[in-house]
Order: structure tokens, then C-alpha cells, then sequence
């Protein structure tokens, strides 16, 4: 190997990324790092599946398809846990199917690093070929909630596939976590990490492609939208699987045209391939994808939106409150909203209990009451972690101590 840590800079490393592919917020936080890199004129690979490999022909990055893996979902969004159990072993071997696949890409690509975000294969993979490797993520294990409410969850002892999982992580030379440190860490109910890990995990702070002071279309988009004083926008960035995602679009849909008209609701249906044309209905505005949501979450009061943590993170780091409405079943987004409202940035309401009422008097309390405004303050005030900085920091040091050796 080169020893391109010596330059100062990462020129010549060739990084092999493999982002989880359900969803587009594995992609989407792998994506800033992997710019950052080519920028310095390194080499990279992304390797994924499902909504993810749709994102990455979007953002126009080198790429193969990796063999698929998932969950089952319902036809009203919901997890399906009876039907995702009993594929249970089925997912043992397509796991094994991806591991091969990626000991394959990997023999090819060669790279000096395979980042991970929330897939295991590709760190057995590295670990086979003895591939210096990072992981991402922002759930260590897994959480179940009770059937009537969430707010009250409880650990289950898997036993079996999850807890193997868990345990997997542990095989990476180092565990980067894109959030903030306690005591207000976001995803602290998703990361019971055991001790023996504790010295491999690094707290590195919210991973965004454009800052806060870099948003600078959010005066254009309230202008676009018309507000007068007294008149609030809200952002609505609906994303995820499309399964998940269209039951809560078809809801919310509803419920926004009968909201009082001082409220404009800005809805992106979250349509990877999708035009960026807003299609007005009187106060709400929807639009199948946004390219510049920067902008919007900068013009916002306030944002409503599943619970997934990278949305969340990225709505604290504007300095935004939210309205969480977790995918139903959705363990990891449960314990998401659960944390947010014990910090007081946030409140939930679950899918099944959303209604018309329930949503107004909530976003009446959220845009008149001053605490949420206060608490987003503080976290902010106290942690002014670059998450994409850091990453490119840790990378450079493990590419270093590996290749004195």
C-alpha cells in the first residue's frame, strides 16, 4: 500500500463504502465523507441495495448492487414482525450471500478501507481479507415497544440472529457514531453497547452535507411560498421505503389540507427519482423530491417527520422542533422519539393515534412554547461537532496505524 497518510491528505486511498440499503439515510450520511475524499482525489466504491442503490445513481457515484436483504412490511406501513420472523432463516442465507458477494467486489476494488454503515457482511468480508474497516451506525441492538404505547418501551432478549449481529459489530477496527455524546446522545436507547466495545466507539457529531451558515436559499423559499408575518412554515421531509412511506404520505395529506391557513406545509414525498416541480394545493405544497432541503429545514419553524435518527439529527442542527411520528413497529425509530421528548426538542404521536386534532394542538404547543427553542439551544451550544470532519480524521488515523505496521 501507498503511504498516502504522509501527504497530509488522502490522495490515492481507495475507500470501499457499503452503506445499509433500505432507506436513503445510509447513503445519505455515507455520501459527505465519500465527496470529501474524492475531493482529495481518493478513489471509492459505494456497494449496496434496494432504495439505496436508486440514491446512489442520484448522486452519481461509482457503485455495485449488492444482493438484497430487509425486513417485511405491511400495507399500512407497519413493521411486520410475524412475517419478518418466520423469514428468519431465510436471511441467514442471503447474509451469507452478501458476505461472498462482497469478498468478491472487495478482491476486485482492493481498497485500503471498507467503510460500513449498518452492514454487517462487508466488515466479515474486510475481516476475512484483513481489510482495515470503520462501521457507522446509530443502533447497536435492537428494542421492542409495547403494543399500545410506544412511549413506554422494553428491551427483548433476541437470542439469536440480532444478538449475533451485535456481537458482529465488534469486528471492526473502529465504531463511528454520528451523533452526539451524552448525556444527549439521540440514539442512547439503540446503543447499549457492551463495555469490552466502549474503547473502539467514537462519538463524531451530525454528518451534513451543508451546514446551517452554508443554507443560504431560505429567505428564497419563504419568499416563494408567499409568507406574511404571522404565518408559520412547516417542513414535512417524508423519506424511507416506499412501503413505509406511502401510508403516512396518504394521511398526513389529508390532515395538512385541513389545517388553518396560517400554516404552510412544505411535504416532500421523499421520490428519489422524482422532478423537483412543487405542486401547490392552497396552503400545502408538495414535492415528489427536494434538492435543496437545506434551504427549507433553514426556513422552517417547524418540522414534521418520521423518527429515522438522520433526519432528526439534522432538524437539532438547525436548530428546528419536530414532530415524530415513528414508522409503526419501527423499533429503532421508536426509541429515537422516546429520546427526543425526554430531551425536550421533540414530541410523538404515533401513526395509529394521529388525527387532525391531535396534530394542531400539537403544533400549536411546539410553536408557542419557548422550552423546546431553549433546549435545542443548549445542545447545540455544547456541541459544535463536525461530523464529516471527524470521520475523515478517524479514517486518516486508522489508514495510518495500519500501514506503519
Amino acid at each position: 500500500m501507498v503511504g498516502v497518510g504522509s501527504l497530509g491528505y488522502l490522495g490515492g486511498l481507495k475507500a470501499y463504502f457499503s452503506p445499509c440499503g433500505i432507506g436513503y439515510g445510509h447513503v445519505g450520511r455515507c455520501y459527505p465523507i465519500a465527496e470529501r475524499l474524492l475531493k482529495e482525489g481518493a478513489k471509492v466504491l459505494f456497494s449496496t441495495y434496494r432504495d439505496g442503490v436508486d440514491y446512489v445513481k442520484k448522486l452519481g457515484l461509482p457503485f455495485v448492487k449488492s444482493p438484497s436483504i430487509g425486513f417485511s412490511v405491511d400495507w399500512t406501513g407497519r413493521v411486520d414482525f410475524k412475517r419478518t420472523s418466520t423469514q428468519t432463516f431465510i436471511a441467514i442465507p442471503k447474509f451469507l450471500i452478501q458476505v461472498n458477494a462482497e469478498i468478491a467486489n472487495l478482491r476486485a476494488f482492493r481498497p485500503d478501507i471498507v467503510i460500513s454503515d449498518s452492514r454487517l457482511s462487508s466488515i466479515v468480508a474486510a475481516r476475512f481479507l484483513d481489510i482495515p474497516t470503520i462501521v457507522i451506525l446509530n443502533q447497536f441492538n435492537s428494542i421492542v415497544p409495547r403494543r399500545k404505547r410506544f412511549f413506554n418501551v422494553s428491551r427483548i432478549a433476541d437470542g439469536g440472529v440480532l444478538t449475533l449481529v451485535g456481537q458482529g459489530w465488534g469486528l471492526s477496527d473502529l465504531i463511528l457514531v454520528p451523533d452526539f455524546p451524552p448525556p444527549y446522545t439521540i440514539s442512547l436507547r439503540n446503543l447499549r453497547i457492551p463495555k469490552r466495545f466502549a474503547p473502539y466507539v467514537k462519538f463524531i457529531g451530525t454528518i451534513l452535507t451543508t451546514k446551517p451558515s452554508e443554507a443560504n436559499g431560505w429567505r428564497r423559499v419563504r419568499s416563494e411560498l408567499g409568507l406574511k408575518k404571522n404565518e408559520y412554515l412547516i417542513f414535512a421531509p417524508i423519506s424511507g421505503p416506499r412501503e413505509e412511506r406511502l401510508p403516512l404520505i396518504a394521511k398526513l395529506t389529508r390532515l395538512f389540507e385541513d389545517l388553518p391557513e396560517k400554516y404552510h406545509v412544505v411535504m416532500s414525498l421523499g421520490e428519489v427519482n422524482g422532478d423537483s416541480t412543487p405542486i401547490r394545493r392552497g396552503h400545502l405544497t408538495v414535492i415528489p423530491w427536494i434538492t435543496n432541503r437545506f434551504d427549507y429545514l433553514k426556513a422552517c419553524d417547524l418540522v414534521i417527520s418520521k423518527a429515522g435518527h438522520g433526519t432528526i439529527m439534522e432538524a437539532v442542527s438547525f436548530g428546528k422542533p419536530q414532530i415524530l411520528i415513528p414508522t409503526l413497529g419501527h423499533t429503532e425509530q421508536y426509541g429515537n422519539a422516546c429520546r427526543t421528548r425526554e430531551l425536550g426538542i421533540a414530541e410523538a404521536i404515533d401513526q395509529d393515534e394521529l388525527t387532525g386534532e391531535k396534530l394542531l394542538s400539537t403544533i400549536e404547543e411546539m410553536l408557542t412554547q419557548e422550552s423546546y427553542s431553549a433546549n435545542l439551544r443548549k445542545i447545540r451550544e455544547e456541541n459544535r461537532l463536525d461530523g464529516v470532519a471527524n470521520a475523515l480524521g478517524e479514517i486518516r488515523e486508522l489508514f495510518d496505524t495500519k500501514n506503519r505496521k
